[in-house]
């Protein structure tokens, strides 16, 4: 089978590479992601990976030149491998190869090997194909393994034997389920199976490996496929064990509680329709970790996960170090959009005061439109009439808070009057004093004692530090 390359934008590129290779006497082919995403007709890829039978650093090296001869070549001898920048593309080129692994290691011992050996290594059939670049037989489809009629059944097969390709690199597990989570295929029961079987091999991954996956898999269309399939195949439990403790509901006296796990993977769905924020997904995949080690059952009450909020932010942190994520504003986003998740549920009431909206307003700052794209999420019921009910008073929340903000300008709140004006009032030093009247004055606008006005907050001031002993300095006209 032969694929038309005449139309692809790329043309101009392969003509080159396939006239420096038919020169060097070099065999030349377009491997992997590119290949399978050509014939899906997915969106033009960043990258292509080119494989020779030769020296794929010798043959990137010429074709560079031959293309602009300032080009800068990146070579990793290690690996046999060397790659350039061609306008918006990184093209890499590699000597096929052969791979053998060891038990405690994911880095194979690699030899010179044929096309044929280099697709073997492969992980699954649909990115084993190669399409030839050469004089030939130009734009040849080689298909050993019948990957393109897995494309078409939308199913992920192993080269090999699927027990050894797992075990060999276990990161292809996750992988595995990335694809069938973003290309929406599934994976062949065998295959399946064997994922199962090797499951716990994932330890000798590097955790920044895993999270690159973990991540893929978060930013898809419905991130729950590949949730259900981590779990399913016990990845999970060695990834995010807190999360699988969420797994399963008890049954006392008659009384039940939802499953939070499924809960969880349905609120990760819901707000993945309404953005392709990261740490906003996984501020939802998180929202609930805390209902684990909270979970009681009270008599007369039932059960309860008082505190969730609060002991689910102070996981964070410590889950965020084990998987390597970022430790900054990313880590401490997911914390607040956590703790604060249950916060807009206590305020669907007539009677809700001003002063716990302001609150709200002042916490949440510049992520209360998160918080509420997170809290409507949270609606996973099935019911029409409830769902609409609780949408119906997020919006009337959501009113309200408005119309605190636009009176009171709480949000991203900025004191009206600054320590340093603080100090010059009363003839002070920097210390513990001017902390104490900066936060009176934050109180008492939150509260409505004041408003959020300078005047108002130098007359507070002035007499809150009477309170403290301070005396205002006059100063002589």
């Amino acid at each position: 089978m032969f694929i038309n390359l005449n139309q692809n934008k790329n043309l101009k590129l392969f003509k080159i590479i396939s006239d420096v290779a038919d020169r060097k006497e070099q065999s030349v082919y377009a491997v992997g992601g590119f290949v399978r995403d050509l014939l899906m007709q997915r969106k033009a890829p960043t990258d292509i990976d080119f494989v020779t039978e030769s020296s794929g650093i010798e043959l990137a090296e010429s074709i560079a030149k031959e293309i602009d001869p300032k080009t800068k070549v990146a070579v990793f001898k290690t690996y046999g491998t060397a790659m350039f920048r061609y306008k918006d593309l990184e093209l890499e080129f590699v000597g096929a190869r052969k791979e053998s692994y060891s038990e405690d290691s994911r880095k194979p011992s690699v030899e010179i090997g044929t096309l044929e050996d280099d697709q073997k290594r492969r992980d699954f059939t649909i990115n084993a194909m190669a399409i030839s670049l050469n004089k030939d037989n130009f734009g040849e489809l080689i298909d050993p393994f019948g990957g393109m009629r897995d494309l078409s059944n939308k199913i992920l097969r192993t080269p090999l034997e699927p027990h050894q390709t797992y075990s060999d690199d276990p990161l292809r597990m996750m992988r595995a389920i990335r694809f069938a989570t973003t290309l929406d295929f599934e994976i062949e029961k065998n295959s399946l199976k064997a994922i199962k079987d090797e499951a716990e091999r994932i330890k000798i991954v590097s955790m920044e490996r895993i999270m690159v996956e973990f991540n893929k898999i978060m930013l898809s269309d419905r991130p729950s496929k590949g949730l259900k399939l981590l779990e399913e195949t016990s990845l999970l439990k060695y990834i995010l064990p807190e999360l699988t403790a969420l797994k399963g509901i008890e049954d006392i006296d008659g009384q039940t509680h939802k499953d939070n796990f499924y809960h969880t993977l349905a609120v990760v769905d819901n707000i993945s329709e309404s953005t392709d924020k990261l740490w906003l997904r996984w501020s939802a995949l998180l929202h609930d970790i805390g209902k684990a080690p909270t979970k009681k059952f009270v008599e007369g009450i039932g059960w309860t996960f008082h505190g969730h909020e609060f002991l689910g932010s102070k996981m964070i942190k410590s889950i965020f170090k084990r998987l390597k994520l970022p430790l900054g504003q990313e880590q401490k986003y997911v914390e607040k959009l956590v703790r604060m998740h249950a916060r807009p549920i206590a305020l669907i009431t007539d009677d809700a005061s001003d002063s716990a909206l302001r609150r709200l307003l002042f916490d949440s700052g510049e992520d209360l439109e998160d918080l509420f794209i997170l809290c409507k999420s949270d609606i996973t019921t099935k019911n029409y009439s409830k769902q609409t009910k609780f949408k119906k008073n997020f919006e009337y929340v959501a009113r309200k808070i408005k119309q605190v903000e636009e009176k009171d300008q709480v949000r991203n709140f900025q004191p009206p009057i600054s320590g340093e004006e603080i100090m010059e009032l009363f003839g002070l030093k920097p210390g513990r004093e001017i902390g104490i009247l900066k936060e009176k004055v934050k109180e008492a606008i939150l509260e409505g004692e004041i408003k959020n006005d300078k005047d108002q907050a130098r007359e507070f001031v002035i007499n809150e530090a009477e309170k403290l002993g301070l005396t205002l300095v006059v100063k002589n006209e």
